[in-house]
């Protein structure tokens, strides 16, 4: 397929990825139940990487796709159950100055929609949920080959994984999940207990292309 003709079917793509997510991706989540919940009642966090260059063909008007310099972002810290996930669970004011996560997630609409669909069932308040989400994002090393490619490259998902572990000894390979789109990476995920240390990913689906493309960095 030539990269017209796939540009071509990811316009049509985008539209359906909307519906489901205000990020343009939730492959791992595809087959779970969101469900209203109790601030602080879940099982663990997903700590979701998105790969923004892949996010920008089809979301060019996005605030993060303007520059064009970003890789992994962060689309959220997503509170968890065994089996589904809660949402909305409170109607708690969010940051006050939502910029201040620019550096992370380049989009304020995205952090006051992340605090309002995921961070209310934390347990925490806004600022502290915040804090948390840095200090997960942080916490993790992306391998240099992942910082800023200038050419865009192909790879079989076990290998995304296994270069994420080297860089990630911490980790083992059922405590993160790699997600694709049309056979391109999306994102990279990692699985963490309440106070961020690695923990079993429970019902959440790797990519299964046998091999993906990452668009490089702009």
């Amino acid at each position: 397929m030539t990269l017209m003709r796939r540009r071509s079917s990811l316009a049509v793509l985008s539209l359906l990825a909307l519906i489901v997510t205000a990020a343009g991706f939730s492959k791992h989540r595809n087959s779970r139940q969101a469900s209203e919940g109790t601030p602080g009642v879940f099982d663990y966090y997903l700590l979701a990487l998105s790969w923004s260059p892949e996010f920008c063909y089809s979301h060019p008007d996005k605030p993060e796709c303007q520059s064009g310099h970003h890789g992994f972002v962060v689309h959220g810290l997503w509170p968890q159950y065994v089996d589904g996930y809660p949402e909305h669970c409170s109607t708690a004011a969010g940051l006050a100055n939502p910029s201040e996560m620019a550096d992370i997630m380049p989009d304020p609409w995205l952090v006051d929609h992340e605090w309002t669909t995921h961070g209310t069932c934390s347990g925490l308040d806004a600022e502290h949920y915040f804090q948390l989400l840095r200090r997960a994002f942080t916490s993790i090393k992306v391998p240099e080959r992942f910082v800023a490619p200038h050419e865009n490259f192909s790879i079989p998902p076990p290998d995304v994984k296994r270069e994420f572990l080297k860089a990630n000894p911490e980790f083992s390979a059922d405590e993160m999940t790699i997600s694709c789109g049309n056979n391109y990476l999306t994102a990279v995920s990692f699985c963490m207990t309440k106070d961020l240390k690695p923990t079993a990913c429970q019902n959440l689906r790797d990519c299964r292309a046998n091999v993906i493309r990452v668009p490089a960095v702009r």
